[in-house]
């Protein structure tokens, strides 16, 4: 099946993958978008494992109080671009609502939390896989 250019452009405003990324994705899945989704994002977590052993001292910080409770949380990265970055910067703030809402006790909790269809910790090995991903 010949992937066509509007195919390329709605899976990567979809994913925010590259496009050449998603148009070898969306050769591999014969045009089938779920599997290609599925492939970018198995290769987005292998890009994040490869990551994460590098030094990240960037990152972006969000803090909220009310009534006597309140929460810091801090996502790092490698670079100033991807901390002012929009789409990192609505993870971050996705992580903070979601963890005032629902009180983890300790890191682990927090990482564990669903936030949508993925967990806490989900959302930021997907984001340091992609260059570019919409979360607000």
């Amino acid at each position: 099946m010949a992937v066509t250019l509007a195919d390329i452009k709605k899976l990567r405003d979809i994913t925010g993958a590259g496009m050449m990324d998603v148009k070898k994705a969306l050769e591999e899945a014969n045009g089938d978008f779920e599997i290609a989704k599925d492939l970018l994002r198995k290769r987005g977590q292998a890009i994040a494992a490869k990551r994460s052993e590098r030094e990240a001292s960037e990152g972006c910080v969000f803090a909220k109080a009310e009534g006597g409770f309140g929460v810091i949380v801090g996502v790092k990265c490698e670079t100033d671009f991807v901390a002012k970055n929009a789409d990192f910067v609505g993870m971050v703030k996705l992580i903070l609502d979601a963890a005032f809402t629902n009180r983890p006790a300790n890191l682990e909790a927090l990482k564990a939390l669903k936030i949508g269809d993925f967990t806490a910790q989900d959302l930021v090995t997907e984001r340091s896989g992609v260059p570019v991903r919409r979360w607000n």
